[in-house]
């Protein structure tokens, strides 16, 4: 949806913005913006510190064996391509 963005969407959706909000409370606007980006980014490091590896699903995947799945005959055989 936001892939055929061009630069004139932006300078529209700029000029709308500074009519709504008003060009004053723009950089009180973009500072809050930042502020919470900041906080956000500090708090997701923080849970990321917190949480015990053990906890991870990744780590839950790789300890299950892999299925086997029996051969019939008339079935074709999957191809696998390995680069070396």
């Amino acid at each position: 949806m936001l892939q055929n963005l061009t630069g004139w969407h932006a300078l529209i959706i700029l000029a709308i913005i500074v009519l709504i909000f008003g060009a004053a409370k723009l950089p009180a606007l973009a500072r809050s913006v930042g502020q919470s980006v900041r906080i956000l980014r500090a708090e997701a490091a923080e849970h990321v510190e917190t949480v015990p590896a053990s906890a991870s699903p990744r780590s839950e995947q790789t300890d299950a064996p892999a299925p086997v799945r029996p051969e019939t005959p008339d079935a074709p055989r999957p191809v696998l391509n390995v680069a070396e």
